[in-house]
């Protein structure tokens, strides 16, 4: 099967991210593939649950449930120096990968990492790391880490569920961003979810600019857990007000992904800013 390809990878996606550092007041988003996205602020560096590797292809190689990979790899997670913090909203390893986030910790010895305060356990069993070293969160708490100030949000994957403590096992953040001068950013991260009762209600009033939301919809024949569609994600960011949404969660692996095309004419439909990003591609926002 041919790979589809990146629209810029490797050396060109780290000179894209150079050159960029001459706008630090400007919010520099490039789409690393699955829910992984990478933004730069201030010269800082934020990592959204990044899937850098095959090791989902391996595992299930030769079983009933192939993960055949669609799309080209954008970077050796290695090769990625400049993160600052990375962020798992749950335990799937397309959220959570050890051959992703260990390289990014080696690469990164200041690496700091947000998580639902729910699973640092199963964290630090599958990374072997230290339990105390992530930010736990759950929904309604908050943490800043440099220009980066993380809200938990709750996610339903499918269903609202927390441990006993009451603390969220998936989530989505939204992340507002720390100018000395500048009117704040905000990004919802949506982790991955389904829409529940009262969700419109949490993410209104954080008035996001951009919102990074699923497509791939909830099909129980594929035995694994679901999404918003394209429908309802277009339908969540219009309700929601978000100023640009672009979806994510789709071009990875042929037994669960989406046509973006459906995205695009449900947000005709309703009215909904979008914009659909190609692997490695880079979006800037500016005040």
């Amino acid at each position: 099967m041919t790979l589809k390809p990146a629209f810029q990878k490797d050396d060109e996606l780290l000179r894209d991210m150079a050159q960029c550092r001459s706008q630090p007041d400007r919010l520099h988003i490039w789409w690393l593939g699955q829910s992984g996205f990478l933004l730069q602020y201030n010269n800082s560096h934020l990592l959204f649950d990044p899937y850098l590797s095959d090791s989902l292809s391996r595992k299930y190689a030769n079983t009933d449930k192939p993960h055949v990979r669609l799309s080209e790899r954008v970077i050796d997670p290695a090769r990625l120096t400049m993160i600052d913090v990375v962020t798992s909203s749950h335990n799937h390893t397309d959220h959570l990968d050890a051959e992703t986030l260990r390289p990014l910790m080696v690469s990164n010895p200041a690496l700091q990492f947000v998580i639902p305060e729910a699973n640092r356990a199963f964290i630090a069993d599958r990374l072997q790391a230290d339990s105390g070293w992530p930010v736990g969160l759950t929904d309604g708490q908050s943490a800043t880490i440099g220009p980066f100030t993380f809200h938990g949000v709750p996610a339903a994957h499918n269903e609202l569920e927390r441990d006993d403590a009451g603390c969220c096992k998936f989530m989505g953040f939204v992340v507002e961003t720390n100018g000395e001068n500048d009117k704040p950013f905000r990004v919802y991260h949506s982790g991955d979810t389904l829409w529940y009762d009262g969700m419109v209600d949490i993410l209104r009033p954080f008035a996001v600019d951009i919102a990074f939301l699923p497509i791939n919809g909830n099909k129980p024949e594929r035995r694994v857990a679901g999404n918003l569609n394209a429908d309802e994600a277009a339908r969540l960011g219009h309700a929601i007000e978000a100023k640009l949404v672009v979806p994510h969660h789709y071009d990875l692996f042929a037994f669960n992904t989406a046509d973006p095309n459906d995205f695009i004419i449900a947000c005709q439909q309703y009215g909904t800013p979008h914009h659909i990003m190609q692997l490695g591609e880079r979006i800037s926002l500016s005040r």
